[in-house]
């Protein structure tokens, strides 16, 4: 149950439910009392909340409700992000954030898909979760407002990286097309691309040189802005109390501040998972086993999970396989996984889901993962 949210509703309390369908001109809403009683369909401008507000009134009294009957909510995470939750929140509704998807669909090859027959489908999901029954689908767990705006720093960086490195992969197919090659130390020098010569020991076309000096150009400014990033995200870490978990975590021999400020900004602490369970089923990296019938076999690891920390974490866990040695999940590895080039890439999987877990418990607890080697002052 995701905290602050009631999962209990009584069979004889007065209750409307809504279902929010999100579109950028115009929310569906499908409201209803109960089982039994036909969902009754609004549309409102998006984001008109006074709209939704008459709407709820509106609803109260053609169920016979008290004008202040309860009013449970939700709606499919998306594009909207967390702002109509905690409008909604602020305006007495008990909302939920749903993870679209883990809701049910029909099967067919083809099948009908309006915004009427989603709302609708979903109202009555609400229904069904509120009365006590479980697993009918996946909750998002809602950031806080500075939780949610913190995760920018982090992501705005990994944007960064992947453009800079889309830039010089695209510098270097360009310098192939002409019969050449540079190597990286030589793309330092400023006016590097005057000098180059081609296959036919000529310099490059004038058009070609136009091109790779504005990806140089784009990619000084890529560095000056992870300059400053970097630099922001080393001063977070300075301010910060001496037990807080980025101060914890960057203790750890081989956790620099950057892998650090992505395990927190993606919820390694907000989050508040309750056991290492729904910690993993974030992370993912689950294997996905088919067995059925006669045929069993291994499909190798789920793609589901959070991506940010996945490319985080496999990292994480060569480099703790490298500066932690001492440590326990370091010294399981070597001797589960140390032989073999490709034992070694299916076990480092295994280590980071195990490693997350250890750092999840480092930050939230103060527990040092066994034989862990701390940073010296």
């Amino acid at each position: 149950m995701i905290a602050g949210v009631r999962s209990d509703v009584s069979v004889n309390e007065s209750v409307v439910y809504v279902a929010f369908e999100l579109s950028k001109t115009d929310w569906t809403l499908a409201l209803t009392s109960g089982f039994g009683v036909a969902p009754w369909l609004r549309t409102v401008s998006a984001g008109d909340l006074a709209a939704v507000d008459r709407a709820l009134q509106q609803a109260r009294a053609r169920f016979g409700l008290d004008a202040g009957a309860r009013v449970v909510s939700c709606y499919e995470a998306g594009r909207d992000g967390f702002w109509i939750h905690r409008a909604l929140q602020q305006r007495g509704l008990e909302n939920r954030v749903v993870d679209s998807a883990s809701i049910e669909v029909n099967r067919r090859a083809r099948r009908t898909k309006t915004d009427r027959i989603d709302a609708l489908k979903l109202v009555m999901m609400l229904v069904r979760v509120c009365r006590g029954e479980r697993q009918v689908w996946a909750e998002v767990r809602v950031p806080t407002a500075e939780a949610e705006a913190a995760r920018h720093r982090s992501r705005e960086r990994t944007a960064l990286t992947q453009e800079r490195t889309r830039l010089r992969n695209q510098i270097g197919s360009w310098l192939a097309t002409c019969g050449c090659r540079v190597g990286a130390r030589a793309r330092q020098r400023p006016g590097w691309w005057t000098t180059v010569r081609d296959w036919a020991d000529a310099a490059l076309p004038a058009e070609v040189q136009a091109r790779i000096a504005h990806a140089e150009a784009r990619l000084a400014l890529l560095a000056e802005q992870l300059a400053g990033l970097a630099a922001a995200q080393a001063g977070h870490a300075r301010a910060v109390a001496e037990q807080a978990p980025l101060a914890r975590l960057v203790q750890l021999k081989g956790i620099a501040t950057t892998s650090a400020s992505v395990l927190l900004d993606e919820g390694l602490v907000w989050r508040a998972f309750r056991n290492r369970r729904q910690l993993g089923g974030l992370l993912g990296f689950a294997p996905a086993r088919y067995d059925s019938g006669a045929s069993s076999r291994d499909q190798g690891i789920t793609r589901a999970g959070n991506k940010r920390l996945q490319s985080v974490m496999v990292p994480l866990a060569w480099s703790w396989v490298h500066w932690q040695r001492p440590s326990a999940l370091a010294q399981w590895y070597q001797a589960r996984f140390g032989r073999g080039k490709r034992a070694r890439k299916v076990g480092i999987v295994a280590l980071a889901r195990k490693l997350l877990i250890a750092l999840w418990r480092y930050a939230t607890d103060g527990v040092v993962p066994t034989g862990a080697v701390l940073k010296v002052a």
